[in-house]
């Protein structure tokens, strides 16, 4: 016979189990991300992405590299690549971080494939968002960059600058009504880290999940290029969001929702 204390009982037991069972997978569920910022852009880029993950539980950071930024009063002409990728190693070492989702913005493509040569085994994830790629040991982010790119950065160079002035945000797709944030808070990008020769031993194509995200709305044919290859590897994970360059900025949500999915 139920009686109404073994109904409450059972009632309660029941409540004790879905809260555990609930509480489990949401503790599963929770990611650690790294969000690393492209060229003339800060960790203030990613202010919605960050609001939108915390509130799901994740845990998130947004190394601003150094001279950009809040950091851009470091500005110097001995930053390079080895600069940016041990901002980002860092933040994996003083922060314990471990089976972390790495996320890398346009330039940050290479500033990624050269963190992870280092802490491999702590990252579950990589993840270029409209971002280079570097395609093998030696390479330099300026034999990978269009021709112009290519012969304004060597000019600037040989005229003896540290670096490189931020383009209008406009010319980035940003929206419209972002365009004025954007700008005021984009500072010049450090010229030497397009010069060093980065390291590649492969370790980028040995993290269990891989994923190349392309912003759809913003002609490049160099980031078409690094999707249609990461296309033909089933090992990569590939989107394409209806989207400016700066996709952070244009349609966070979105954004929040595909990391979430590959993370």
């Amino acid at each position: 016979m139920i009686t109404r204390r073994t109904a409450l009982g059972a009632g309660l037991g029941a409540a004790a189990v879905a809260s555990s069972v609930t509480s489990g997978n949401t503790q599963t569920a929770q990611r650690t991300f790294v969000l690393v910022q492209g060229g003339w852009h800060g960790g203030w880029c990613w202010r919605r992405i960050t609001d939108l993950l915390r509130r799901q539980g994740h845990t998130v950071f947004t190394p601003t590299l150094t001279g950009l930024g809040e950091r851009s009063h470091l500005m110097s002409r001995d930053i390079n690549l080895d600069t940016h990728i041990t901002d980002v190693v860092n933040v994996f070492k003083w922060e314990d971080l471990n089976d972390a989702v790495l996320v890398g913005h346009s330039y940050a493509g290479w500033v990624i494939s050269g963190v992870v040569e280092q802490v491999l085994p702590r990252v579950r994830s990589i993840v270029f968002l409209d971002a280079f790629m570097p395609e093998g040991d030696g390479t330099r982010f300026i034999d990978n960059a269009p021709e112009v790119s290519r012969r304004v950065t060597l000019a600037a160079f040989e005229r003896g600058e540290v670096s490189l002035p931020a383009p209008p945000a406009a010319t980035l797709n940003v929206n419209e009504k972002d365009r004025s944030w954007v700008d005021s808070k984009m500072t010049p990008q450090p010229l030497g880290v397009l010069l060093q020769p980065i390291r590649l031993t492969g370790a980028r194509d040995r993290v269990a999940k891989k994923t190349y995200i392309r912003a759809a709305s913003y002609p490049n044919p160099i980031f078409d290029k690094y999707l249609g290859i990461c296309k033909a590897d089933r090992t990569w994970r590939t989107f394409e969001i209806p989207s400016g360059h700066d996709v952070m900025v244009d349609v966070p949500e979105r954004l929040a929702e595909v990391l979430v999915e590959v993370a």
